[in-house]
């Protein structure tokens, strides 16, 4: 079955909204004339997720472009006393698409678990965003030979209480986090052993239907275009969830040349 590629970059905390809508339009004019994603035959579903500060002029940037548009985080309540958080509905209003939950820094640095990463994947659900989850292991877990086990639990745990019909609005990224920001990437046939094993587990889950083969799994750890082509060539590996690499309009262009 043919899943549209996604090749998507998270900003993290880097550039303000007058650099975010320059970005945009450097995109933009690389891909002038390309409206849409999977009806389109000249490349993949493309999704830029910026600082919540950046949203609404990264929103208007892209508007009438290819780009959508998500955040990098979302708090399961719709409102209330949770200060430094946003909400789904806020999210919504400012123009986004899609939202990252789970990534390994949230994990490691704010002290997600599994418990809130599901309750902020629900809330995506909840306020119709397409919901990009992550999982990966540590190094001392790859070391370990407990990967799978690792990557079995946060996936389990994730899409607790998910139906099938929901996961047309769930991407997953395996994200190996010992080859995030490092350089260091997992070999193509490591990544695709992971991404075949999460589709094995997603066929486990949703017994009975095809989710495991309409959900998009990205690889997400040092994707650049010197490897994406490789990486991309793999039967499991649906697109890429881009860190460094989507901060510079030529290296970003390249990764979603390399997805058509």
């Amino acid at each position: 079955m043919s899943r549209c590629k996604v090749i998507a970059g998270n900003w993290k905390m880097n550039l303000d909204a007058a650099q975010g809508v320059e970005l945009v339009e450097k995109l933009k004019s690389e891909f002038s004339g390309c409206a849409s994603c999977c009806s389109c035959d000249r490349g993949p579903e493309v999704v830029v997720c910026p600082p919540f500060t950046t949203l609404p002029a990264v929103v208007a940037a892209a508007k009438g472009s290819r780009l959508k548009v998500g955040a990098q985080n979302i708090h399961w309540a719709e409102k209330g006393a949770f200060t430094g958080e946003i909400s789904g509905a806020m999210l919504t209003t400012a123009g986004a698409t899609h939202v990252i939950v789970g990534h390994s820094e949230r994990r490691q640095y704010f002290g997600e678990t599994d418990e809130t990463v599901n309750k902020r994947l629900q809330a995506g659900l909840a306020n119709g965003l397409t919901v990009i989850v992550c999982v990966g292991e540590q190094l001392l877990e790859r070391v370990d030979g407990t990967t799978k086990a690792v990557v079995e639990r946060q996936v389990r745990a994730a899409l607790a209480g998910v139906d099938a019909a929901a996961m047309s609005k769930v991407i997953i990224a395996y994200e190996p986090v010992w080859a995030i920001g490092t350089g260091k990437v997992a070999t193509t046939v490591e990544a695709q052993e992971v991404h075949a094993f999460i589709r094995a587990l997603l066929k486990q889950i949703f017994v009975g239907s095809n989710v495991a083969e309409t959900t998009r799994i990205l690889y997400g750890g040092s994707m650049n275009p010197d490897n994406a082509a490789g990486l991309l060539a793999q039967k499991d590996i649906d697109g890429g969830l881009i860190g460094g690499a989507s901060l510079k309009a030529d290296q970003f262009a390249a990764l979603i040349r390399a997805a058509h």
